[in-house]
């Protein structure tokens, strides 16, 4: 019964840690990612044409970078950027931009010294199509940023690595017309980290563990308190049959007795004959078994091999013995403790009589009727003893 309540706790025990498992692994999921951001590519293209070859060059790279609020579409239009040196971070609304023709026209901008805002404000005061940023002063050359524009209006910013910029400076700066095409490149979704995040989910997992650690110590505890509770039963128990077996009675077997006939019953333990001179035992119930067979099974069952009855009741030495095994762990055994260690420790019992009529090898073990070194238990104590344990 024991055994089998703990294997219950054992089993809601694992379905509650696998629970728990996956309640923090739906955390880590849904928490640790506080922060998601959406960012786009941008294909440039560059035409234009070499002076020292005139030829017409193309270049076409995945280099850009769409601003937070830019307008994702495409653009196009002639490079142009502030004339005056000072003004190419474009942070004065004064700077003024000359791009050759009439037609559209895209501001190539230095980053820094400004917001992006201000940059992209300037530049559309100036009537610009589209708005190109190159970094500048980042550790990694080929870095790209997602500029937050917001406030800009409906136009098209985009972010271009320093190579990148300084490369279309050059040209510009030779007096070469350069004429760029923008279009819309990849969808990339960017998820951030969060700090508390982390630490909650940290702290949720810390606390399984702990859960799930003092779990394990107690069922391993129990299981441990469990295991010697029933060995020192068991032991009890086996004291108590060896004392019971003390006073069955015991006969040795005569030439010419029925046992010896062919017709009488075997021996129900080894399955072999009775022949003078064999010491059997008698139980109780009247069965006979060799001495040496049937004893060993008494300390182990306490029962009869044949009809299976329990030799400690029938010799009304049913305490709470037979209790043990149904006892909860932390149950110390203070009622039926007393009386089975005073019928296992006792050595003076009073002794019966030889039966008349019967040859010398026959013993008679009377009842034990005094129990020392405890208080004597009434016929009603043992009776209530032994309502208790059925």
């Amino acid at each position: 019964m024991a055994l089998s309540v703990i294997q219950t706790c054992r089993s809601l025990a694992l379905s509650t840690w696998l629970l728990s498992f996956c309640f923090v692994h739906l955390l880590c999921l849904d928490f640790t990612v506080a922060e998601k951001e959406e960012w786009y590519t941008a294909f440039v293209n560059i035409t234009y044409v070499d002076p020292d070859t005139a030829e017409v060059r193309t270049e076409k790279t995945e280099c850009g970078r769409y601003g937070e609020h830019s307008l994702k579409r495409e653009a196009r239009g002639v490079l142009a950027m502030p004339v005056a040196p000072q003004d190419r971070h474009a942070c004065d609304p004064s700077c003024r931009f000359t791009p050759r023709g009439h037609g559209a026209w895209i501001a190539l901008i230095s980053r820094g010294n400004c917001t992006y805002r201000d940059k992209i404000r300037n530049a559309l005061g100036k009537n610009a199509s589209a708005v190109v940023i190159f970094n500048v002063g980042s550790s990694n050359p080929n870095e790209t940023i997602t500029m937050s524009d917001s406030g800009t209006g409906d136009v098209v910013a985009i972010m271009i690595p320093e190579p990148k910029g300084r490369d279309l400076v050059l040209l510009m700066e030779r007096n070469i017309s350069v004429h760029m095409h923008i279009t819309i490149g990849t969808r990339n979704l960017q998820k951030y980290v969060s700090r508390t995040s982390v630490v909650f989910v940290s702290i949720s997992f810390i606390i399984l563990m702990i859960i799930s650690l003092a779990w394990l110590v107690f069922y391993y505890i129990q299981r441990f308190r469990y295991a010697n509770a029933r060995d020192r039963n068991q032991r009890r128990l086996g004291d108590a049959a060896k004392k019971a077996i003390s006073q069955l009675q015991v006969r040795t077997i005569r030439k010419g007795d029925q046992e010896t006939e062919s017709d009488f019953d075997n021996c129900a333990v080894c399955i072999e004959g009775y022949k003078p001179n064999d010491v059997v035992r008698i139980l109780p119930c009247r069965h006979l078994f060799h001495k040496g067979c049937v004893d060993p099974w008494l300390v182990d069952h306490r029962t009869c091999p044949m009809c299976k009855m329990n030799i400690l009741k029938a010799l009304g030495l049913t305490s709470s013995a037979e209790c043990l095994n149904e006892l909860p762990l932390d149950y110390e055994l203070a009622v039926g403790g007393v009386a089975l260690n005073a019928m296992v420790m006792s050595d003076d019992v009073m002794g019966g009589d030889v039966v008349g009529g019967r040859g010398p090898g026959v013993r008679m073990v009377g009842l034990p009727q005094v129990l020392l070194d405890s208080e004597p238990l009434s016929q009603d104590t043992l009776s209530t003893e032994q309502s208790e344990c059925h």
